[in-house]
């Protein structure tokens, strides 16, 4: 059974801007800029910033005239590239990476020509299905979906992921803790979280038996009454009804129940990636 979960306030736009992303799969024109450029492939163009901060400049020229090379790098960005969506990359964790890494930790992506600090989720990947369940910490040797909200990009793109860790003396390191590449941009994707019920069998009657300490009033029993019901020893069944009005309920089973068994109910609430973490570093 799933949980109905409400969206974040943001998804209609999210959803929107995925729209938007379809006309990305149509070959690339002159009107797909956000205004014409006098220039075209191949010329060499002369480029005037506006607003560069002093400080930067003259740390630039200190730079040069001491002989480091800097180089400043522009991109243009094509329409709706600058739309937030939720995005999806396909990341394994990296072998010399032995540290636990767990979901909503703040990391650096590096995606194509874009650097974001962001509290990734992870989920199981699947190519035939688009739902993944949620995953609390990242698996090593295999294939992990990581999904965050970003501005669209293009695929292919290559990521990498980084984590700033405290250091003995005091600093701060940057160590590399997984690599990968874009999958999707795609909010209708579907992380879903299993919450696990747990009771005990009290009394046992052939098939039937009576449970305690999964719910604790008739209430929440007659709410999930049409969820089925399983136990550790591969035994399925239903709820029957509530008993009284501590929690107690009757379960029938498809064979009899051992005093040892336990009693699971499984349900699924979807989740979301966080939405006000994701910051643009570059």
């Amino acid at each position: 059974m799933a949980l109905d979960a409400p969206a974040p306030p943001v998804s209609a736009s999210v959803a929107e801007a995925h729209e938007r992303t379809l006309q990305l799969l149509h070959p690339v024109g002159d009107d797909d800029h956000p205004r014409p450029y006098p220039g075209r492939p191949g010329h060499y163009v002369c480029l005037h910033l506006q607003g560069f901060p002093a400080a930067k400049h003259a740390e630039w020229q200190a730079a040069q005239a001491a002989g480091k090379g800097l180089v400043v790098v522009a991109c243009g960005m094509l329409r709706y590239e600058q739309c937030v969506s939720v995005g999806h990359f396909l990341v394994t964790k990296h072998p010399t990476f032995a540290d636990p890494v767990q979901s909503k930790d703040t990391l650096i992506f590096h995606a194509g020509w874009r650097r974001l600090l962001c509290n990734p989720i992870f989920s199981a990947f699947s190519s035939a299905c688009a739902k993944g369940k949620y995953e609390r910490f990242l698996q090593p040797d295999r294939l992990t979906l990581a999904s965050i909200y970003a501005p669209i990009m293009y695929g292919p793109a290559p990521l990498l992921i980084f984590r700033n860790d405290a250091t003995p003396a005091g600093g701060l390191a940057t160590r590399l803790v997984a690599t990968g590449s874009l999958l999707r941009f795609s909010p209708n994707h579907i992380i879903l979280k299993r919450i696990l019920l747990t009771g005990y069998p009290v009394k046992i009657h052939k098939r039937t038996a009576v449970v305690r300490y999964m719910f604790f009033n008739p209430e929440d029993i007659r709410w999930f009454k049409p969820v089925e019901l399983w136990t550790k020893h591969g035994r399925s069944g239903r709820i029957k009804e509530p008993i009284g009005t501590h929690g107690h309920m009757k379960a029938v089973f498809d064979s009899p129940l051992t005093q040892a068994d336990t009693v699971c109910m499984s349900l699924y609430k979807r989740i979301f990636p966080k939405w006000h973490t994701t910051r643009v570093l570059t």
